[in-house]
């Protein structure tokens, strides 16, 4: 059993738990979002102790080097004496320039950042509200003006419901990252792409379609957005125009109920995705969108030949509040 100096106060961290887990269970609340070691909304300092590899993964050299770590995968075999870390430089400051409603539950966010922001197409950043923090994914493209989110209305949900209800043009927010690896990396034009996302995991799947329609990949890219039903789809005309000026894209629109749009799909979007591809050998796959769905193509794809590198997700667990 492993100590936890937390504010000059000790607490017993048992065999396995993470650092997040230990506080929450003695009553200290700490900031955190995803709790799987990918949002680093958890992030923490620390001041003596070894930190465990595993609580480090993701993070920046630089950040290493200094004794952060992720709270939430922190597993501590020998005490540690931690204390919040010192966000304050890798926050950042951005105004409000559109709120465009793609659908009845999903609002285009997009916010013009103060300073410079590099990300890659795909990852994902924090937005805050209060010190509460949820993890979007970046639809947009590096070098534009503006940063893009698609916010899906959660009830009773802090942040989207704050986007949602109270959000005007010209207001100030802030948010911090990028982190994530769901991205697209150059270097094989040629090899066909797989993207696959529900709901708002349309969003990074966007920014990287578009990145390496815009970095001249020449292999078969095939997107697959799935939804329970026709309305719960958006960006449609967009994606249907981009594969009809592009003839390597493939666009498939999927519904579980009902009548999908023009060139689309119905039924579950794995058994979907399998039936068009059932041989996936060479691909390179991206998965957004409900964590149990991307787990579950996660196998089905790895079984269909696809490489576990060639495999990228970033798994959220959703956060209701």
């Amino acid at each position: 059993m492993a100590l936890i100096i937390y504010e000059e106060k000790t607490y017993a961290c048992e065999s396995g738990e993470s650092v997040l887990d230990c506080l929450t269970r003695h009553g200290v609340l700490l900031p955190s979002s995803c709790r799987n070691g990918v949002c680093q909304t958890c992030m923490m300092h620390a001041v003596s102790g070894a930190i465990p590899e595993q609580a480090q993964s993701g993070l920046k050299d630089t950040l290493k080097l200094q004794g952060y770590f992720l709270a939430c995968v922190c597993r501590p075999e020998h005490d540690m004496e931690i204390r919040q870390a010192n966000v304050e430089g890798l926050r950042h400051r951005a105004t409000v320039t559109a709120l465009e409603r793609m659908n009845a539950n999903i609002i285009s966010l997009r916010m013009r950042p103060a300073k410079p922001f590099d990300y890659q197409a795909g990852q994902f950043i924090n937005l805050l509200h209060h010190e509460t923090a949820r993890s979007y994914s970046l639809a947009s493209l590096p070098g534009e003006d503006e940063l893009e989110l698609h916010i899906r209305h959660v009830p009773d949900g802090r942040v989207s419901s704050w986007v949602h209800q109270q959000l005007r043009l010209n207001d100030s927010v802030e948010f911090h990252g990028p982190a994530g690896d769901c991205f697209y990396v150059a270097g094989k034009p040629e090899q066909p792409l797989l993207l696959i996302g529900t709901g708002t995991g349309l969003a990074p799947l966007y920014g990287i379609l578009r990145d390496a329609i815009g970095r001249g990949h020449t292999g078969e890219i095939r997107l697959f957005h799935g939804s329970l039903h026709r309305d719960g789809l958006y960006l449609v005309e967009a994606l249907q125009d981009l594969a009809a000026a592009h003839g390597n894209v493939r666009y498939t629109p999927c519904v579980l109920h009902g009548e999908a749009p023009h060139g689309g799909a119905v039924g579950a979007i794995d058994e979907v995705v399998m039936r068009a591809l059932p041989n996936l050998k060479g691909w390179r796959a991206y998965l957004c969108g409900d964590p149990e769905i991307v787990r579950r193509l996660q196998s089905k794809i790895f079984l269909a030949g696809t490489s576990m590198q060639e495999i990228h997700a970033d798994a959220f667990t959703f956060t209701p509040h």
